[in-house]
This record gives C-alpha cells, structure tokens and sequence, in this order.
C-alpha cells in the first residue's frame, strides 16, 4: 500500500510528508506541555508525602516519562507483534544517558550538581541492570537456542523474563527503605490539593501517551518515505522521539535547581525500561526470539557510554559545561557509527 493513502488520526488527515511534520510539531508541543503537568504534580506529591528528591525522579517521576515506551510494548504484544527491536531500545537508552544530562547541565547557568546516592546507587544500580539483561539474553542462547533463525538466537520465555522484574522488585524495595530512612520534612502541606495533583498527574500522562503515539507513528511514516534505514530510525530518530518526555521532564527539573530529579528520571527511567518494559512484554505473548549477535554490540554501546556518564558524574560530583559536551560529542560518534552500520561500512551489529 502507498504510504500516501494511509490515514492517521484515526482517518481525519492523509498520511502526507507535510502532514507527518505537522503533526510532529504539534505532537511535540503537547508532549511538552504534558511533561509540564507531570514534573510539576510529582514535585508536589513528592512534598505532600515526604518523599526524597531522588526518589521522586527514579521512581515517580520516571515511571510516569518511560510510560508511552512501556504502553506501546503492550500494545505491540496484544496485536501479536512483538517487534520492538533491541536496537531501538537501547538506543533509546543510550540517548538518555548522553543527550538528557548533556541537555539538562546546558540548560542551567552553572554546574549540574549530583550526589553521592546518584552515584553511587542509581548509577551503579543501572549498570547492573544493564549486565542483568546480557545475562538474560546468554541464559536464552545457551539453554533455549531456536533452531531455524541466525545463529545465537535464542527464546526468552517468562520464567527468563523474571529475572529482571525480580530485580526491579530489589529496586523498589531500596527506594522505599530510603524513604524510610529519610529525614526530611515528612509532614503533609495542607496548602496541597492531593486529589488535584493526582488527577494533574494521570492527565499529564495521558496527554504524553497520546502525544508520543503520534510523534512516533509520523517520525516511522517520514522514515518510511524517505527510505531510511529501520536500523538508523530504530537507534536513533525513534529512540530520540520516545525519549522527548524524559528529555524535557529532566531539563525542566534542572531548570528549576532540582539536579536530583533530573538525573534520578534519566537513570531511573531506563532501569524502568530495561527491566521492566521488555520482560512485560515477554510474559504476555509468551516468549520472544533475541539475536544474541544483534544484542552484545549495542549493550556494549550502552554500557560504554553509562561508564563514560558515571565518570563524569563522579568528577567532583557535578558535571561541567565542558563534559556536558563531552556526551553530545559521544552521541554524535555513536549516530555516526549507526550510519556507518546501515551503511555497511562496518559490521559489528550481525544480522
């Protein structure tokens, strides 16, 4: 079928390169709008009940900005096709990782400040679940090879899916130990309207669900008429577009001199995703096929730049204008480098 004669918004507009730009533009300005919404009803819940500021980012905060990734997941799993891709999802994290703090330490006069509990837990704690899903897959390789697929591939059923969720379980339960062990000001503000807030807070995220829907459904669209390469628009213009919600979530928290919050969503989102957007996926249609070849190489991208992030974030425990540009320049090489790929200049991602 002609991409020009597929419909969208439910059949109102022709699916057209002007109209697929359109609706990008306008998609972004509701995503921003409803990431507004979000920061400011979690920062506000956060106050009301007594919640660390790193809590709130790794947890409330993230859970809600990584929702249209985790929603589209399920959706893709109801119809049957479960295509998510691991490049797009990794490139989706490896954006988070290098572009959202580079953004977010820019968009403030002076340093973006960190903490010891930043990095020392939320980054340590996403490197091991970084490692946590390698293992996953090699556990899918060795023990459930598929027989008539490239070689290394291997079948993640939901007994292998469970081992992520369980560590996000761990996760949670540190977060909650941490608010017990909280010695701020726990006592409600009554100037707070909780069920407003709330209801700030699910309208915020339905307004990025639907926004997000139509952002990536354009961008793949515009892909599509232009030929560019699933790989490329996979790690790079849909990783980018599912990621505007954290984007403009943690640059809006920098902004107003929360640097817990912006790092804690950045990191806090992508254990989100990776231990729990993908196993959700898996436990409803049963199990899922994984190239191990395709795998390795982009985990070893993510790992690198996680590493690279968590060094500079050590660094006097704030990150510089200049290592900001550091990560935009780590980004930079690693869109070159998928160019290179779709290219086949270089093979390291086979199959």
């Amino acid at each position: 079928m002609n991409v020009q004669t597929i419909m969208v918004l439910g059949g109102l507009l022709p699916s057209t390169p002007a109209t697929n730009v359109l609706l990008v533009l306008v998609a972004t300005g509701f995503i921003w709008l409803g990431s507004g919404w979000l920061e400011h009803a979690a920062d506000r819940l956060a106050a009301y009940y007594g919640l660390p500021a790193v809590v709130q980012g790794s947890v409330i905060v993230a859970l809600g900005s990584s929702f249209p990734e985790f929603t589209s997941v399920v959706f893709a799993s109801l119809a049957g096709v479960f295509d998510m891709g691991v490049g797009a999802i990794v490139g989706s994290a490896i954006f988070n990782i290098l572009v959202i703090p580079a953004l977010s330490g820019l968009s403030t006069e002076g340093d973006l400040e960190t903490s010891r509990v930043i990095v020392y837990k939320e980054a340590q704690f996403y490197m091991v679940a970084v490692a946590t899903l390698v293992v996953t897959f090699a556990l899918a390789v060795i023990y459930i090879p598929v027989a008539d697929a490239p070689p290394l591939t291997g079948l993640i059923t939901r007994p292998l899916a469970a081992i992520p969720l369980l560590l996000y379980g761990l996760y949670l339960f540190i977060q909650w130990q941490d608010v017990d062990d909280y010695d701020g000001d726990t006592s409600p503000d009554d100037d707070i309207a909780v069920a407003r807030e709330w209801g700030r807070l699910a309208l915020g995220l339905g307004i990025i669900l639907v926004a997000v829907e139509q952002l990536v459904g354009n961008v793949e669209s515009l892909g599509a008429t232009f030929g560019i390469p699933t790989f490329l628009a996979g790690v790079t213009i849909i990783a980018a577009a599912t990621s505007l919600p954290d984007l403009l979530v943690s640059v809006r928290s920098a902004q107003n001199g929360n640097s817990a919050t912006s790092l804690g969503n950045v990191l806090g989102s992508n254990t989100f995703d990776l231990l729990v957007a993908i196993p959700i996926g898996v436990l409803i249609v049963g199990s899922v096929p994984i190239d191990f070849a395709v795998a390795v190489p982009m985990m070893g991208v993510l790992t690198l730049a996680t590493v690279l992030l968590f060094t500079l974030l050590r660094t006097e425990l704030s990150l510089t204008r200049p290592e900001a540009y550091v990560l935009l320049v780590a980004y930079f090489v690693f869109v070159v480098w998928a160019i290179a790929e779709s290219a086949g200049v270089t093979q390291l991602v086979r199959g």
